[in-house]
């Protein structure tokens, strides 16, 4: 290989290996011919190795295998607003196999009927993570104690961190009420590392125009970076810990690869559509696709136009203490949290 800093020729020690010769009289040929054969071989294994996601039809990755496929659990409801399967915590997934992501609801596409009083869920706390709202169709409004406020549509995401401790609301917005229609959303809660749990709480409004957008080829779609990168291509999001969140929006006919660090624990929820994965695994619409830990590839197949949330970050390996709305680190920070929503430290909003 070409040493990226100086031009000047570095050669492995696995090919001074092969071509190393130290019979006398034939050393300095052979030593000539090693070091132009193992600069051309070291430097096509690391081009191949380097350029492997933006290329089609060849890769030199582990493939990250499928864990498990989960059909949707049965659902409930969060408020009046909300019919919700939880796919995790739950579902013989545990409190960190998804870290950094900790919880999972996945509103299935229901239809709501007009009403003027808007559904949803009331004042309550959080305390040490994040909130991610994300909308696919109908629209949410949403109130916090720290003055944020704001209403997402279809596209949209709404990332609120709860940090130190914070009272919001979340219900139907009333022109979407007063209409009715299909309503399908995502809410995540993204576990926070201890340095941040007491950090301020914040609010980040995130539009549909905003998104990274990396348009794949041969009119096979489009891949939404809401957080982390793909090909090049941010997204606006501003998170805590390494996180890779992409809305997918595959044609009939498409392909997508994607790398990912096989440390990374990885999900995909199949929010339209049906694929295959990794050429052998079906997943059909409002399944999750749990991935091992074991390879850096994902390949997807879509025999039809769908849509995907794919879910990928850096575990934090901190001890997890959960109770209700709060998300800590041991249960003294829990009976801590419950002293200051009692005592008025989280701030107040009318309901």
């Amino acid at each position: 290989m070409i040493s990226a800093t100086t031009g000047t020729p570095k050669v492995c020690n696995k090919c001074k290996g092969i071509f190393n010769s130290k019979r006398s009289g034939i050393r300095r040929p052979i030593t000539i011919i090693y070091t132009a054969i193992s600069i051309s071989l070291c430097h096509f294994y690391n081009f191949a190795y380097a350029t492997a996601p933006f290329r089609v039809g060849v890769s030199f990755m582990a493939t990250k295998t499928i864990e498990k496929i989960i059909a949707p659990p049965p659902p409930h409801m969060v408020g009046d607003g909300f019919r919700v399967h939880n796919f995790f915590p739950g579902n013989h997934i545990g409190n960190a196999r998804m870290s950094p992501f900790f919880l999972l609801d996945y509103n299935a596409k229901i239809d709501f009927s007009p009403r003027e009083n808007p559904r949803g869920v009331g004042v309550h706390p959080h305390r040490g993570f994040e909130t991610v709202t994300i909308a696919y169709q109908g629209k949410v409004s949403h109130h916090d104690s720290y003055g944020n406020s704001g209403t997402i549509g279809e596209g949209d995401v709404q990332w609120m961190t709860a940090g130190s401790g914070v009272l919001h609301k979340e219900y139907h917005d009333a022109e979407y009420s007063r209409k009715g229609g299909p309503f399908q959303m995502v809410q995540l809660w993204v576990n926070l590392p201890a340095k941040d749990k007491m950090t301020t709480p914040g609010y980040q409004a995130i539009t549909a125009a905003q998104m990274g957008k990396y348009p794949l080829p041969a009119n096979g779609g489009v891949v939404e970076v809401i957080a982390g990168e793909y090909g090049g291509v941010k997204g606006p999001a501003t998170t805590y810990s390494p996180i890779q969140m992409y809305n997918a929006r595959l044609n009939k006919g498409a392909n997508l690869t994607i790398n990912l660090p096989a440390t990374y624990n990885t999900g995909i929820l199949v929010v339209e559509g049906s694929i295959k994965v990794n050429g052998t695994e079906n997943a059909p619409t409002d399944n999750f696709i749990l991935f091992a830990n074991d390879g850096d590839e994902i390949s997807i197949e879509a025999p039809e136009d769908c849509v995907l949330l794919i879910l990928s970050g850096e575990p934090i390996n901190e001890p997890i203490a959960a109770y209700g709305p709060f998300l800590m680190n041991t249960h003294e920070q829990l009976e801590q949290a419950l002293q200051d929503v009692r005592s008025g430290k989280f701030g107040h909003l009318d309901e």
